[in-house]
């Protein structure tokens, strides 16, 4: 027999509209707490190594929030329709093109943990009256319960519909040969060749185009074309990872113009580029995706501003920043005051370290005279916890952490 929904009492409804109107204006440590539980557990590691999905999926849990916090604020104690916005549809579709299953939708069930708590703690808040408490936090419970059950439910429908489509698409033929050739599956290269319409043997330099905020793959492949004129390509193989993320491969072993790349994405700003090192066959088509995605994490990890990452560029930095806190106490011990120093002196000790030490050299990069290169160089020795001599791998290991955050130019 179905449980007929309960009709609270005027005055708990009067303390859900209040304790929803609190909802709305999470704290931030909370919220972090939330993503944290959404994004640590096992099963969501494949999505929290994707930026993109994290992103989704962090945007997918604030949302859910407001929407059942603003339905109580309308309606206290109702029971609160699914949320099924472009943002919770669009994460649900990039699971389904990442090859994982409704098994990832545990993360709403590790949200609902968080949020409980949160709404007790807003509960108590509330009234000290056991009784009212009691039936406040029966019917919340419900409601809160309900909500996510129904929410998963639609999700998990959508879900299967995005299986369907791609299960008969040719993206999903390339998307699934894709992921045998890079977990080094038994695939022959001729039967992926066919799925792929692309072939292994030769080189390949592969890439990652994706966008930092909504928007259609119109935008992805427009700069995918721009990586093909730069490289001088004549044809591409492209895998739609997600629906902000396009993956990648170039016939070619030529060395992409970073500057160049990033002047003509200047005109979109939310595009993002990462390259893998050139390879030759099949494992230079793996590594070269996988050097794609660390360099594609390094960005995301650090919220860095820069449009384009070749591997070969930030190799040294995505090793540096792995750990993100060791990485911040790193760059502070080995730059003290220099790492808030002006841009332009970091520039100088930077382009310094890069050029071995040499000022004559430094000046003629930075189109300088030398004496003024050297006249900064000192100002820099009186900001460095110990003279640049003393620890020049250190402070240029530093200095290229910021550039990669773009702390400076």
């Amino acid at each position: 027999m179905t449980r007929s929904w309960p009709c609270p009492s005027a005055r708990v409804r009067e303390l859900i509209r209040a304790g929803a109107e609190s909802a709305l204006r999470p704290p931030a440590m909370w919220a972090e707490e939330l993503h944290a539980a959404v994004l640590d557990a096992d099963r969501t590691q494949a999505i929290a190594a994707d930026p993109v999905l994290a992103d989704g999926l962090r945007q997918t849990n604030v949302d859910n929030v407001v929407h059942w916090a603003a339905a109580n604020i309308q309606d206290p104690g109702c029971r609160v329709p699914p949320h099924l916005g472009t943002q919770a549809l669009d994460t649900a579709r990039d699971l389904v093109r990442r090859g994982l299953d409704t098994n990832a939708l545990d993360t709403y069930r590790a949200g609902q943990n968080v949020a409980w708590r949160f709404w007790m703690e807003i509960c108590f808040s509330l009234t000290s009256d056991p009784d009212e408490l009691r039936e406040l936090l029966d019917v919340t419970a419900l409601s809160i319960s309900t909500y996510v059950n129904d929410t998963i439910a639609g999700i998990s429908r959508r879900m299967q519909e995005e299986l369907d489509t791609l299960v008969h698409g040719t993206n999903a033929d390339r998307r699934a040969a894709v992921a045998l050739i890079l977990e080094g599956s038994p695939i022959s290269a001729r039967r992926a060749e066919l799925k792929l319409g692309y072939g292994l043997t030769g080189p390949h330099t592969a890439a990652v185009v994706w966008s930092t905020a909504r928007g259609g793959l119109e935008e992805l492949e427009a700069a995918a074309e721009e990586l093909v004129r730069l490289t001088g390509a004549r044809r591409r193989l492209t895998v739609v990872a997600t629906a902000g993320t396009l993956w990648i491969w170039l016939p070619v072993a030529n060395t992409v113009c970073t500057e160049e790349l990033a002047e003509v994405l200047s005109s979109r700003p939310h595009v993002r580029v990462s390259i893998g090192r050139p390879g030759r066959d099949v494992d230079g088509f793996r590594r070269s995706h996988l050097d794609a995605l660390t360099a594609q994490r390094m960005l995301a990890r650090l919220s860095s501003s820069r449009q384009v990452a070749r591997y070969e560029d930030v190799q040294l930095v995505a090793l540096m920043t792995a750990d993100p806190t060791h990485a911040d106490e790193f760059v502070s011990e080995a730059l003290g005051a220099l790492r808030h120093a002006d841009p332009e002196l970091q520039q100088v000790v930077r382009t310094y370290v890069r050029e071995q030490c040499n000022a004559s050299r430094t000046a003629e990069r930075l189109y300088t005279h030398r004496n003024t290169v050297l006249r900064r160089l000192a100002k820099a020795d009186e900001l460095l916890p110990r003279p640049l001599s003393e620890d020049v791998v250190g402070v240029g290991a530093a200095l290229e952490v910021l550039r990669w955050r773009g702390a400076d130019s």
